[in-house]
This record gives C-alpha cells, sequence and structure tokens, in this order.
C-alpha cells in the first residue's frame, strides 16, 4: 500500500509539472507569435526551490535587463559587506580654535554614504544631518571660522556616472551620478506649470537653466540634461498646461550642493563665516592642490542606516543611484579600486564563483540602466536561487516589491525592454523561482509577461 501511495503521490507532481510546463509553453509562444513580438526577444526561466527545472525558453539568451539586474548587485552586497554595514560621514579642522575662533578650515568628507540627507529614513533626514553637525560645531566651541569650508569629495574616483547609460537618462532623477560625498540622493525636483518654473525643493546652486519646454498633452514627456560639473541644465518635451507638473531631476554636483547649503546653515546659526566652499574637484579643476582631510580634530562621525535597510529601498523603488554606489564601494572595498570597471569586474567575479556562466552575466552597471547590459533569466533564476539559502535572504527578500498580479518579484523597465525576477509560491503550496526578460516588444510588455507568470499562481 504504502509503494502504491508513493508512486501515485510521485506520478501527480509529475503530471502536475507538465500540467504547467505546457501552460508556460503554450503562452510564450502564444505571445513569441503574436504581430507585436515579430522582432523580439525572450528569455524565459523557471525553477522550483530545489533548483529542478520547470520550464525554459531561451533561458541561457542574454537580454537587455532593466532593473532586474539589481538583484545581483543586492546580493553580492549583503553577503560581501554584510547587512549591518555602515557608510560615514566625517567633519573636522585644519588650524586651532582660539577663543571660539577656529584659525583654519571646516571639512566635510564620506566614503560615498548615497542616503546622506534621503528622506527615506526616519532619523536620517536633510535636517537630522544639519542638526547634529552644528551641534558639533558648537560643542567643539567654534563660533566664527576664519578659513574655507572644504567638501572632500575624494573616496571616490571621478568617474561619476558608468559608461554606457544615455544621455537621454542622465540629468533626470534616475540617471544621478556617484560622488565621493552624495547629497538628497544627488535628486531635484521642480514644480512646473506649462512651461513656467514655480518652486524647487531646494536651491539648486550654480545652476543657469535653458527652458525648451512646450505646453501640450496630458502627461509628463519631459526630458533634464545635466552633465557633472556643469552649471548649465536643459530641460525640453512637453508639459500639461494650466497645472502643475513635479519633476525630478539629478544635481550635476552634488559635493557643491551641499556645501552651500552648510553655508547657510552656518549664517542662520549665527556662526560666522565668509570664506569659500570649495571640493577638492573644483579644486583640481582649477589647477590647485587638493587639500588632505585632517587626520585629527575630527568633530563629527555620521553613520548611515544599515545596508539591509538600504537594500529595501535599492530594491523596493528602484534606486539607480545605489546600485552604482555599491559597486563602487564593492571595487573599492575589495579590489582596491573604486571605479565602475573594477566594481563591474568583481561583481562578475562573485557571480562566477557561485556558479553562474559567465557568458551569462556580461555586466555593465549595478543597476540596470545601461542598455548594454546583456543577462540572461537562467542566470538570474541562479542567483535567486542562491540567495535563498543565504543567511541574509529575508534581508533581501523584503525588498521585492508586490506587483500588479500580487506577485513578489522585481521588475524592469527601460525603453523596449521589461523583466520581472522573483519568487512565488502557488496555491497548492509549489514554489517557484523563475525569470522572464523581453526586449523590443511592440506592445504592454508588463501585461503579456504577468499572463505568462499568472500560470504560476
Amino acid at each position: 500500500m504504502k509503494k502504491t501511495f508513493v508512486l501515485f503521490a510521485f506520478s501527480t507532481q509529475v503530471i502536475f509539472a507538465q500540467n504547467v510546463s505546457q501552460k508556460l509553453d503554450d503562452a510564450t509562444k502564444n505571445l513569441m507569435n503574436s504581430p507585436m513580438a515579430v522582432s523580439s526577444s525572450l528569455s524565459l526561466y523557471v525553477a522550483d526551490e530545489s533548483g529542478n527545472l520547470v520550464y525554459d525558453y531561451q533561458g541561457n539568451k542574454g537580454l537587455s535587463t532593466a532593473s532586474t539586474q539589481k538583484i545581483f548587485t543586492a546580493a553580492a552586497a549583503l553577503e560581501t559587506l554584510g547587512k549591518n554595514y555602515t557608510y560615514k560621514t566625517t567633519s573636522a579642522y585644519s588650524g586651532t580654535i582660539s577663543g571660539g575662533i577656529l584659525n583654519g578650515n571646516l571639512f566635510i568628507t564620506s566614503n560615498g554614504d548615497p542616503t546622506l540627507g534621503s528622506w527615506r529614513y526616519e532619523g536620517y533626514k536633510p535636517e537630522n544631518f544639519k542638526q547634529k553637525l552644528l551641534d558639533a560645531i558648537k560643542k567643539a566651541g567654534i563660533t566664527k571660522i576664519s578659513g574655507d569650508l572644504i567638501i572632500d569629495d575624494s573616496y571616490f574616483d571621478h568617474q561619476t556616472i558608468p559608461g554606457g547609460w544615455p544621455w537621454d537618462d542622465l540629468g533626470n532623477y534616475y540617471g544621478a551620478g556617484v560622488w565621493g560625498v552624495n547629497w538628497r540622493e544627488n535628486q531635484f525636483d521642480i514644480n512646473i506649470n506649462g512651461t513656467e518654473f514655480k518652486s524647487f525643493s531646494y536651491p539648486l546652486a550654480n545652476i543657469k537653466w535653458l527652458n525648451d519646454l512646450k505646453a501640450a498633452g496630458t502627461s509628463d514627456q519631459s526630458l533634464i540634461f545635466t552633465a557633472p560639473h556643469s552649471e548649465v541644465a536643459l530641460i525640453n518635451g512637453n508639459l500639461p498646461a494650466g497645472k502643475v507638473t513635479t519633476v525630478s531631476g539629478s544635481v550635476p554636483n552634488p559635493p557643491l550642493q551641499l556645501g552651500v547649503e552648510v553655508q547657510g546653515w552656518l549664517k542662520d546659526s549665527g556662526i560666522d563665516f565668509s570664506g569659500k566652499v570649495m571640493t577638492n574637484s573644483q579644486m583640481e579643476i582649477e589647477g590647485k592642490k587638493p587639500l588632505e582631510f585632517p587626520k585629527g580634530n575630527i568633530i563629527l562621525t555620521y553613520q548611515s542606516p544599515t545596508l539591509d535597510k538600504i537594500i529595501y529601498w535599492f530594491l523596493r523603488k528602484s534606486v539607480n543611484v545605489y546600485g552604482e554606489n555599491l559597486i563602487k564601494t564593492l571595487g573599492k572595498e575589495k579590489k582596491g579600486n573604486p571605479s565602475f570597471k573594477s566594481g563591474i569586474a568583481f561583481l562578475k567575479e562573485f557571480w562566477k564563483s557561485k556558479g553562474i556562466n559567465p557568458n551569462m552575466i556580461n555586466f555593465a552597471d549595478g543597476s540596470g540602466l545601461s542598455p548594454q547590459n546583456y543577462v540572461s533569466a537562467k542566470a538570474e533564476v541562479q542567483a535567486l536561487l542562491y540567495a535563498k539559502k543565504q543567511a541574509w535572504f529575508e534581508s533581501y527578500y523584503e525588498g521585492f516589491p508586490t506587483q500588479d498580479n500580487g506577485m513578489k518579484m522585481k521588475s524592469g523597465t527601460m525603453r523596449d525592454t521589461k523583466s520581472y525576477a522573483g519568487y512565488h509560491t502557488s496555491k497548492d503550496g509549489k514554489k517557484y523561482v523563475y525569470s522572464i526578460i523581453i526586449n523590443n516588444y511592440e506592445g504592454s510588455g508588463s501585461t503579456e509577461l504577468q499572463k505568462i507568470l499568472n500560470i504560476l499562481k
């Protein structure tokens, strides 16, 4: 009897797996035979939680992923740096303090904290950093600064944006670069009525605008163009007339932006400061020797939220600047080189060491914004399966958003690219790990891909 029951249960499982596989195959081929997919490429791979294959449609095919690329960066960072890893921003002074006068410069530096001044974390918002810095200055007995305010942004190299990012993306909030000192996630908002600027989320330092906007249409079809260190920003495209639209852009010089804001804080708090705001990068641009951060006289060490909280927002809201920051951090920490090239090489080596074929993970960045990323669905599933076995998995999984179809999975969206990757438990308790990527599809990729994935429900 026992043998008969076991055989029956096994047969049922095989039939069920065949049914799911057949349904996936039918739905996938229907999509790929549709007129909208005439020039599309698709990669789909589904496994059970043990890694056994459920369905494979060109699972080895490398495609542009968009933001499902983030699953690789997030997992590698959690394992390599640890979920309790924190970034630090430090303030110190050179010279001496006498009678309340700092006869020297005030310095601020960071090891690239991407959350400095972010609005996402309670207790870590711009006003929190402002208060702690001012309290530290007053505690040091400083009432007047005779020198300059130096923002030492030298922790990373000078390349703030990965090669391969489209020019159309750079000035928009999701195309913000990575600096040794980041501030407010290197993002700003403008409230615009038609073509008229009404207000900024905060005053931008040293930026002049060219405005080619047209009041037309019913939705935001605008683009902002900024470049690192540039003092000129362009906005063009269309915005609806007769109502205020909020458009978000990327700050072209975050270290300088922080410095100018600190200058205002000093003035408002009654600390006498008449010097200049300078960044180390700016000194180099002007042919001057950058000033070294003082080894002593530290007045403030400000820690970021822990990495698990950063990863949560990185995955949940797809914050690109976090991904590129993690790439630079991994390059610096593991290879002694904070370049994008070094960090991306480490990321590929990391996943190769976990058994993923390196030909299936041609990374170009850490966030997926570059169309030069080519990754296969099978590689994404292998990464998800690896993560599921690790002690940090809960911190990882918590960041996965729930999509419109009720499935908890990371999505990726870019021009001509749609992707999903995640985990799902079906109504009858079957646990699936999956990835699906489509490129060059003319219709609603999200609708069609979710139809296929709904079979797993």
